[in-house]
């Protein structure tokens, strides 16, 4: 059994500036002012329409993203209707193969100290878990029979594919102090990386 914390890769290379450049350029096309195109006078044209709530323009370019994070997170990231999405499967990983370790691998609740009472349950059933899973395939159950005992602490992979638009959208839910603490840490990773690449667009969230 392995336990890891979550963590994300942005799986494309990113420009901000380049982006906003562009924003700029089809975002022009709504009022005809192309000729106001500088080489400096994207951020605040990209900061101007979305002060007016002009968010659509900002759907033209999309960034996509690899989160490694427990299954119980995936399943609120999916309810995010504008998005594309690859998934780690469990019905076709077998995690008792070799390039698995032979192993199941969970992620760290963030809300639990490891020296906790709460932290020690969660670990016995874990490997509680792992141990049943295996048995059940040597008994000879495919992968998709095994999962039914996994638990939402498995660590998943999922590719997250959005515009900027629905990635702001993404962040005002997901990282508020409402969200699940789980889904809040992984969020607001991506959002400081964001922050760190991207000027204007994800600025004041």
């Amino acid at each position: 059994m392995k336990i890891i914390e979550p963590y994300f890769e942005i799986m494309d290379e990113l420009d901000g500036r380049k982006m906003l450049q562009k924003i700029e350029k089809i975002g022009r096309v709504c009022y005809k002012s192309e000729d106001l195109i500088t080489e400096d006078s994207a951020e605040k044209f990209v900061g101007n329409i979305l002060k007016r709530g002009h968010e659509s323009v900002i759907e033209h370019e999309k960034i996509s993203v690899k989160m490694v994070c427990d299954r119980g997170v995936t399943h609120e990231i999916v309810r995010h209707r504008v998005a594309s999405y690859s998934q780690e499967s469990t019905r076709y990983c077998n995690y008792q193969k070799d390039k698995f370790g032979n192993e199941l691998t969970f992620i760290k609740p963030v809300f639990w100290s490891e020296d906790s009472e709460e932290y020690a349950v969660w670990k016995n059933m874990m490997q509680q878990c792992e141990d049943q899973y295996m048995k059940l395939i040597d008994l000879g159950a495919s992968p998709q029979e095994a999962r039914s005992i996994l638990p939402n602490s498995l660590k998943t992979e999922i590719v997250v594919t959005m515009n900027l638009r629905e990635w702001r959208h993404f962040f005002r839910l997901r990282t508020a102090g409402a969200a699940h603490p789980q889904m809040r840490e992984i969020a607001c990773m991506v959002l400081e990386e964001f922050r760190r690449q991207i000027p204007v667009v994800f600025d004041e969230l």
